[in-house]
């Protein structure tokens, strides 16, 4: 009974749709991921795509890719959302733990993000460190990047 309330799994394409409608509650048009973008995603890095579900309804996920760029192969983390209603209750938490249990497992070199300065602490409670300001400039916003390392 418990174990239907929650569930965390990895994503398919027919997750396009539920996937889709988080980004856009969780994100400015601006910065969010567009539908084409989580279909490509979806179609090559499902595997690397972290749905947790409470009572069968998506709320918070955690998306990526593998690189094997920087002498080694790492987890990248695209984003990691929770639809505003459930914030504060430690749902993205239990996802990024499940990324960062799962790149282990695979023996991925660590996991790296990117994220608004506001959230270096957070994640630094995960264990992650601030390499400074990232070259990303999407969403016409300052991004830092952050990088935990097994």
């Amino acid at each position: 009974e418990e174990e239907d309330f929650m569930e965390i799994r990895k994503a398919t394409i027919d997750d396009l749709a539920l996937v889709s409608a988080v980004e856009a509650e969780c994100f400015p048009p601006a910065e969010a991921a567009t539908r084409d973008s989580f279909k490509e995603r979806l179609t090559y890095y499902g595997n690397h795509f972290w749905l947790l579900f409470e009572k069968g309804k998506l709320i918070s996920f955690a998306d990526g890719m593998v690189t094997n760029l920087e002498h080694g192969a790492w987890q990248m983390i695209f984003g990691l959302n929770t639809v505003p209603a459930c914030r504060k209750k430690g749902y993205a938490g239990l996802v990024l733990r499940r990324a960062i249990h799962d790149a282990e497992k695979e023996g991925r070199r660590g996991l790296v993000l990117t994220c608004k300065k506001e959230l270096i602490h957070y994640y630094g409670k995960f264990g992650f460190l601030n390499e400074g300001i990232s070259v990303s400039v999407h969403g016409n916003v300052v991004w830092y990047q952050m990088r935990l390392t097994f």
